[in-house]
């Protein structure tokens, strides 16, 4: 697939963690100071991806992710952006965890692949900076 967009992303430092809870559960921690937060409530979960410093040992989650933010500017009528992403990486057999906020996506990759996925981004022509 070629793509049509050339993005520029920013790979956050740190370690990030995707997290599940029982949707009626109360949070017991507090996330005010993690660079990243995002909470998702469905009747079935409440998942909540955040700095994984933040959160308590023992709770349920995927750890060791790192966090790419598209900081192209994006608007609502733009098609194919989280493919442009999405694509190249699962050709690549690279999973991602994407987040999607009002003025941007954000995507969550394994510390072990992140290497590999920068390299494959940028051969399929996006511009990854490190924010450190």
């Amino acid at each position: 697939m070629a793509i049509s967009h050339q993005l520029l992303l920013t790979l956050f430092p740190g370690f990030y963690a995707i997290a599940r809870f029982a949707p009626q559960e109360k949070l017991s921690f507090d996330y005010a100071h993690s660079s990243f937060f995002s909470l998702t409530k469905t009747v079935e979960e409440l998942s909540i991806v955040c700095g994984q410093s933040e959160l308590p040992a023992g709770v349920r989650a995927e750890r060791d992710r790192r966090l790419l933010r598209i900081d192209s500017k994006i608007t609502f009528e733009l098609t194919g952006i989280v493919a442009s992403i999405a694509v190249p990486l699962a050709d690549a057999g690279i999973s991602i965890f994407a987040v999607s906020s009002f003025d941007t996506d954000y995507f969550l990759i394994s510390h072990r692949e992140i290497e590999q996925a920068i390299t494959v981004l940028e051969s399929a022509g996006h511009k990854v900076q490190r924010s450190y």
